[in-house]
Parts: structure tokens; C-alpha cells; sequence
């Protein structure tokens, strides 16, 4: 009878009948709030105003910067040893960014590498710095011979000069196994822009902290005084909670 009702009353348009029995509507849910994603900062990259490449937070409490050259065996050496324990640690959890600016302590036997690794997009220019210093001992095994051939360029220019130590010394056949083509590697060696750069950073680091080796760190702006290896770093960093 009860039955009867319901379907007479949904035909008619009817209101329901005191006491006949009806589900109430399901209550509808809000979907489950997805946690927030973490951030592995190291694969937070962006060219800074002053020329350099930062990896990590930019709105870390620590800021590091590297005034390196890619021809410097301690800097090598910082490379291997303390980079990746701040990549695992600090710069991963966001409380280090860590900086790299190109400083051409070796003057023209730096440039092309120089001109060659900032030639490169964001994203590949920490995995290619990682590979110069990885086989830096490699590649700069030829650098008397290759040096002794720009002895006789003596009206060559700085962009001729690098062209020739580069290629030279095997860098230009380097970055070609690592995806750049021939006519764009010789167009940053060429590219006298890019030399004009690499001079404007090592005047303002030369004013600026007073940088006259590799490698020179800072550390929020302070210029960490007669440090250059990760053993007397580290201390550092732990002071100001990393």
C-alpha cells in the first residue's frame, strides 16, 4: 500500500503522504585535500642579475655563493666533496641556496670554458659545470702544448685565443657529446657580448668582495676571509643553521 502511494503521489505531483517512507538524500562529501607537493629545491635553477646561476630556494635563510674558475683544481675539489652534501641537505630542504659565478682566476685558459658552460640552457648549466670539474684533470692534460700554440697569436683576440685553447684541449668536443652542436659551440666562443660579460662580473667581484682567487665564497654577503675548501666551509655554515 505503501508503495502505491509513493509512485500515485510522484505521478499527481503530489506531495508525499504523512508517514510513507523515504530515503533522505545522500550527503555529498568534499573530496579529500591533496597534500602540497615538496619542493626538491635542487631542481630549482635561475640565472641571478649578477650574472651567476642559483640553485635552491631563492627565499632561503642562507644564501652561498662560489666565485669559481672551471680550470681550478680546488674548486674541482668543493665540486665533489662539499657540493653534494649541501644538495642532499640544506639546499634540497630549502634552507640553502647555493650560487655559482665564473671567475677567470687562469685568465684566458678559463674563458672558453667559461663561454662554452653559460652557453647552455638553465636546466643543463649545474649538470655541465658537474662534468667540467669531473674531468678537468682530462682535459687540461694537453694544456702545454695547447698553450704554447697561442704564443704565436699575438694579434688574436680574446674570443680567437679562447677558440683556440678550447678546442685545443678537447672542450669543444666535450660539449658536443653533451648535446651542443658545432656551429652553436663556436658561436659563444665567437661571441664577443659574452666576453664583455664575463669581464663586467670579474670587476664587480674584484670590488665588491675583493675576489683574486678560487674558489671565494660568501655567505649572506660576507665574504667567508681565507676559505677555500669544504673542511674549513662547513664550520661556517653550521654557525648560521645548516
Amino acid at each position: 500500500m505503501i508503495r502505491s502511494l509513493l509512485v500515485l503521489a510522484l505521478i499527481a505531483g503530489l506531495p508525499l503522504a504523512a508517514g510513507a517512507a523515504t530515503r533522505a538524500p545522500a550527503k555529498k562529501t568534499a573530496p579529500a585535500k591533496r597534500a602540497p607537493a615538496k619542493v626538491n629545491w635542487v631542481n630549482v635553477v635561475a640565472a641571478t642579475p649578477e650574472g651567476g646561476m642559483r640553485m635552491g630556494n631563492p627565499n632561503a635563510k642562507v644564501k652561498l655563493i662560489e666565485y669559481g674558475s672551471r680550470t681550478c683544481p680546488h674548486c674541482a675539489l668543493f665540486a665533489k666533496e662539499g657540493l653534494p652534501v649541501l644538495k642532499a641537505g640544506p639546499i634540497a630542504a630549502g634552507k640553502l641556496s647555493y650560487e655559482f659565478r665564473d671567475y677567470p682566476v687562469h685568465g684566458s685558459l678559463d674563458l672558453g670554458p667559461i663561454l662554452l658552460g653559460r652557453c647552455v640552457s638553465t636546466a643543463q648549466f649545474f649538470p655541465l659545470l658537474d662534468a667540467m670539474f669531473a674531468n678537468q684533470q682530462s682535459l687540461l692534460a694537453k694544456f702545454q702544448a695547447a698553450a704554447a700554440k697561442t704564443q704565436g697569436m699575438a694579434n688574436a683576440t680574446p674570443n680567437q685565443i679562447a677558440t683556440s685553447l678550447a678546442t685545443d684541449l678537447g672542450y669543444v668536443d666535450f660539449v658536443k657529446r653533451r648535446g651542443m652542436t658545432a656551429a652553436r659551440a663556436q658561436a659563444c666562443l665567437a661571441s664577443t657580448a659574452g666576453v664583455d660579460r664575463i669581464v663586467a662580473m670579474t670587476d664587480a667581484a674584484e670590488k665588491q668582495y675583493s675576489v683574486n682567487g678560487t674558489p671565494t665564497f660568501t655567505i649572506n654577503g660576507t665574504k667567508a676571509e681565507n676559505v677555500f675548501d669544504w673542511a674549513h666551509l662547513q664550520p661556517l655554515l653550521a654557525a648560521v643553521g645548516v
